[in-house]
């Protein structure tokens, strides 16, 4: 699965990084996603 370039294992490290692997917050998925295309248009 790849959402808009992100691999899913770049979300799965991403969120271990926040220290909650089991429960993912779809909130901090939105956030995480917003501020990985920010970056990209940014870049």
């Amino acid at each position: 699965m790849n959402i808009t370039g992100m691999s899913e294992q770049w979300v799965g490290t991403r969120i271990k990084q926040k220290g909650d692997s089991k429960c993912i917050p779809w909130k901090n998925l939105r956030d995480l996603i917003l501020a990985h295309l920010d970056l990209k248009k940014k870049g």
